[in-house]
């Protein structure tokens, strides 16, 4: 059956079969948030499962955090509109993972981290510990909005709602979720959630072949011939973010500052019982997240080929909406069903679980001097989760203007991830005391790399973004090597300087 016989008759609408699919995998994530949230005693629990998650499940979990609606909406419209020079940062990625496994993981359970910045209070003092987790903050705040929006436009887009009504119901559905089920329920969902996303990828694959006339092979030489197919460009231009050596650079730092110091990705590392099990679940997720966005990079040149074969076909308005809107008017039931609840799923937002652990164990508990009851935490943990998952609804409405949600979604973090990953190498590669220069560092830093955003953005001068992680890690652990020592207010811990 070619494209054309498969559309009339499906546009806007959903299947009794679509509906059962979609409720069927939501139940599901409730069903998981009950079965190990029903026992939540403390935050040791609450944040970690008592470190007694399987690395199978840890790793899947992983790489359904890494995944998220970024791969599904974001992967296949830049390859819709544009081609597959991602590629670079895949490599550049999997050598961050083997940097974080050998050099940051270590630590974090050599001082039995809840929160990944609790090191940094170790290492440098509370002054650090707090400026760290506040950067946190902001960079998974607005970054997860980001992914929350792209999501949710997705739905909204299918189901013919605005983006209002979907960000409510999924802020709601993902408080719940999250507040009760805590770190066990996401780690155990996320697993679920990465097959869903793989299973969904792959049947969408599979019906697009077959809805091309030629198949594969006429796929393939239509998009070589409109250049989507361009993987590599093997140029010295520092004005292109996409160049081999460029994209491999600023995806290793982008992944160190990710899987390193990022408490949303970490946090899941942390939940498997001992170091070498953690650095084993890391280090595989090489061979299950890449092949999954490689996946959905094929999804988004096969979707160039069909509207391409397909001119009588009404295209999406824009390139973010493409996923979307195939979805909504040229998936047959069932099909359409899978898909819809793949987005839905990555729009239940689990980063308001280490949103909520970074917050009580880097700064409410500090600031409580611990003298509180483990009650009174969980309970102070679960009304974090309500309030972050409030605050990510307001952003993800403010991302209403992103054109390409994927490469805005790296420049967000790059301002501010540099200034993390700074601090954090000070302090795992030198022995140089510091606390309040560190603070000094990070600003300067974020500073520097937002107005050189802003100066590329307007044509004043020419530089990529990839370069913007680059040069904020250099800055802050510069400046925190040099300011350290002149502006140390406080004396160093027992444990301060003990890497």
């Amino acid at each position: 059956m070619n494209a054309g016989t498969a559309i009339p008759g499906l546009a806007g609408t959903l299947g009794g079969v679509d509906i059962s699919i979609v409720i069927v995998a939501v139940l599901l994530l409730f069903v998981i948030s009950y079965i190990f949230g029903r026992e939540e005693k403390d935050t040791n629990d609450f944040f970690l499962g008592r470190r007694q998650v399987p690395s199978i499940v840890a790793c899947l979990s992983f790489a359904a955090a890494e995944i998220s609606a970024l791969t599904i909406v974001g992967f296949p419209a830049t390859a819709y509109s544009e081609n597959w020079e991602y590629v670079p940062f895949f490599i550049g990625q999997a050598a961050a993972r083997i940097l974080v496994a050998f050099l940051f993981l270590p630590v974090f359970y050599k001082y039995d981290c809840t929160s990944v910045y609790e090191f940094l209070r170790h290492r440098f003092g509370p002054a650090t510990q707090y400026a760290g987790s506040a950067f946190f903050f902001l960079t998974r705040l607005t970054a997860s909005g980001v992914r929350l929006y792209a999501a949710c436009l997705s739905v909204a887009l299918i189901m013919g709602w605005n983006l209002v009504q979907t960000l409510l119901m999924f802020t709601v559905v993902s408080i719940i979720f999250i507040a009760f089920g805590g770190i066990k329920a996401v780690v155990w969902a996320g697993a679920y959630q990465a097959i869903c996303f793989f299973a969904a990828g792959v049947a969408l694959f599979i019906y697009l072949i077959y809805q091309i006339r030629g198949g594969l092979a006429e796929a393939w030489q239509i998009a070589d011939q409109a250049g989507r197919l361009s993987a590599v460009r093997f140029d010295f231009n520092l004005n292109d973010p996409t160049a081999l050596w460029v994209g491999i650079l600023s995806g290793f730092f982008i992944g160190v500052a990710s899987f390193g110091t990022d408490q949303e990705m970490t946090q899941r590392l942390l939940t498997v019982k001992t170091r070498k099990a953690s650095q084993k679940t890391l280090i595989s997720t090489i061979i299950t997240v890449i092949p999954v966005m490689c996946l959905y990079l094929a999804i988004g040149t096969l979707l160039y080929v069909f509207y391409e074969q397909n001119p009588g076909v009404t295209r999406p308005d824009e390139a973010k909406e493409v996923i979307s809107h195939f979805v909504a008017n040229s998936l047959p039931h069932g099909l359409k069903g899978l898909l819809l609840a793949a987005i839905i799923l990555a729009s239940i937002d689990s980063p308001l679980s280490s949103l909520a652990s970074s917050f009580i164990s880097d700064i409410y508990r500090p600031l409580t001097r611990n003298k509180a009851t483990e009650k009174h935490y969980l309970f102070a943990s679960r009304a974090g989760v309500i309030v972050f998952g409030l605050i990510l609804a307001l952003i993800a409405l403010a991302c209403v203007r992103v054109q390409n949600i994927l490469w805005f979604a790296f420049q967000i973090f790059s301002i501010t991830g540099g200034a993390i990953l700074g601090v954090f190498l000070l302090g795992l590669l030198t022995k140089r005391r510091a606390n309040h220069g560190n603070i000094i560092a990070m600003a300067a830093s974020t500073l520097l790399t937002l107005a050189l955003l802003l100066l590329s953005k307007f044509e004043l001068i020419g530089l990529a973004w990839s370069w913007l992680i680059i040069i904020g890690t250099c800055t802050t652990f510069a400046l925190g090597y040099l300011l350290g020592p002149v502006v140390l207010k406080s004396k160093p811990t027992s444990r301060q300087n003990q890497v």
